[in-house]
């Protein structure tokens, strides 16, 4: 069995859901030693998430936003942690949601995922950001 880890510093990237599929292929060629095996990849932050959905129509991108918004507002008067700002607790509450990390099964060197499907980096801060995740892969 292989083990493999790396971590990856992720393009900036504007407030959204924003697909980052073929970056990580790209800064992970070890992958296609793998004939079969699993990935884990993981965020390493508290305001920014990932997940798995629709990689063709973006219209899906921009609906997520608008329900994860509508669900998670900004400038709640309840909300007691905002010393970073108005998005500062809303960024929080939805990566709790949506969570810090993915297990995509691994097949002949690449990820094996619906056509469909691709890797959404859930980016809830107003600023972009330079994000850092860690790839685990274990196969053979």
């Amino acid at each position: 069995m292989k083990i493999f880890q790396k971590e990856i510093s992720l393009t900036p990237q504007r407030r959204g859901f924003n697909l980052i599929t073929q970056e990580i292929v790209k800064k992970i060629p070890e992958i296609s030693e793998i004939e079969a095996g699993i990935a884990t990849i993981f965020i390493k932050h508290t305001s920014a998430s990932l997940t798995i959905n629709e990689n063709a129509d973006p219209d899906v991108r921009i609906d997520l936003e608008t329900l994860f918004n509508r669900n998670f507002p900004e400038r709640l008067p309840e909300y007691r942690h905002t010393f970073e700002g108005s998005d500062d607790m809303p960024a929080h509450a939805k990566a709790t949601a949506i969570g810090q990390s993915l297990t995509i099964p691994i097949t002949n060197g690449r990820l094996n995922m619906g056509t469909w499907q691709g890797i959404y980096l859930c980016e809830h801060r107003n600023h972009a950001h330079s994000r850092q995740i860690v790839v685990t892969i274990l196969g053979q």
